[in-house]
């Protein structure tokens, strides 16, 4: 399912219009996202966690021109 596809299921669980739906679903991501930016852990009961977490760099290849890469 992608956002597209979320935003009518939500429009037609809710019994609302696409418009209010896509607003609603934006609203909880942009939520989701301002909180991890804060460093905040997002804990949804039910459904899962959403938590920033820092890895190191490690090499890796562009797939496009094989060219090594650092990936951070």
């Amino acid at each position: 399912m992608n956002k597209s596809e979320l935003i009518d299921a939500v429009a037609e669980t809710a019994n609302l219009p696409r418009a209010a739906a896509e607003r609603a679903v934006n609203a909880v991501f942009d939520s989701i996202r301002d909180a991890l930016v804060k460093g905040e852990q997002v804990v949804l009961a039910g459904f899962g966690t959403f938590s920033v977490k820092e890895r190191a760099a490690r090499t890796g290849r562009n797939p496009q021109t094989g060219e090594t890469i650092q990936i951070a």
